[in-house]
């Protein structure tokens, strides 16, 4: 009856979650507090199930070290096991009795209680119960989701379209923040040439390093056309000057450079 009980649970609390899904979609929402708390478990989620893993197997290895402990006693010399001041639970320490509890194993004098009948290679079967914490762990799982329901179908929880929404605004802040601090709102449109020394300094360098092997080291030509006289095939002005070496000339073998070098370097070169 008790497994009937909890598959049933379980199928619940499945389909709830495919109404959840659904309902982020339909219903609107502010974000909140209580938006965060769920973020939070959601994002912490792999964290919050690796420490779950690592006191189960230290609850387990403890398990394993009583069990052993409690085998070796049976084999002491004049050990019956019927000592009550070992069985008894009024006689165990607090976490004893906690740790009794919460594992529910039934003793061995008992086992055959619930021996299912299976044996093989000299191992039975035996028909357990799940561990009680393991149990409460589960109905801890579908409280947290009723709440998670409420809230995001019914208690004004963001959608997943305003969250969405809301990471790209705040990608698009950060992104126009990066820029800033990188010179890349720089343009084509918007470019103004820099006449102070430590700009120009910077500037030759990078015409150094890049464009003299065409232009030559004096700007006087060499695949690429001369840069020092009146004449300009594309324009002199500081905008035409930023436009050619950001996007190129392919037809005359000049590459683009916007993939190369920053704004605020293309406009130190121009």
């Amino acid at each position: 009856m008790k497994k009937v009980f909890l598959n049933g649970v379980m199928s619940v609390v499945l389909m709830a979650g495919s109404v959840t899904v659904h309902a982020q979609d339909g219903m609107g929402g502010t974000d909140s507090v209580m938006s965060n708390f769920f973020r939070l478990i959601y994002n912490n989620t792999l964290l919050i199930f690796s420490v779950m893993v690592v006191l189960g197997v230290l609850g387990a290895g403890y398990r394993v070290v009583m069990t052993l402990i409690d085998n070796q006693r049976v084999h002491v010399p004049g050990y019956s096991g019927s000592d009550t001041s070992v069985t008894a639970d009024s006689h165990l320490s607090v976490w004893e009795r906690f740790n009794k509890r919460m594992w529910g194993s039934v003793p061995v004098e008992k086992e055959a209680e619930i021996d299912s009948g299976h044996e093989y290679d000299g191992i039975r079967e035996l028909d357990n119960t799940m561990p009680p914490w393991w149990v409460y762990l589960f109905y801890a799982t579908i409280i947290f989701s009723v709440g998670y329901l409420w809230y995001y179908s019914y208690g004004g929880g963001p959608t997943q379209l305003q969250e969405y929404q809301a990471a790209v605004e705040k990608a698009e802040i950060e992104k126009a923040q990066h820029l800033a601090a990188q010179g890349g709102s720089i343009d084509e449109t918007n470019v103004t040439l820099l006449s102070d020394e430590s700009a120009v300094t910077e500037g030759k360098e990078i015409y150094d390093t890049n464009c003299a092997v065409c232009h030559g080291k004096q700007g006087e030509g060499l695949v690429g056309p001369n840069l020092t006289d009146k004449y300009w095939l594309h324009g002199g002005s500081i905008n035409n000057v930023f436009s050619v070496i950001k996007y190129g000339v392919p037809d005359k073998g000049m590459i683009s450079w916007k993939d190369q070098l920053r704004p605020a370097a293309i406009q130190k070169n121009s």
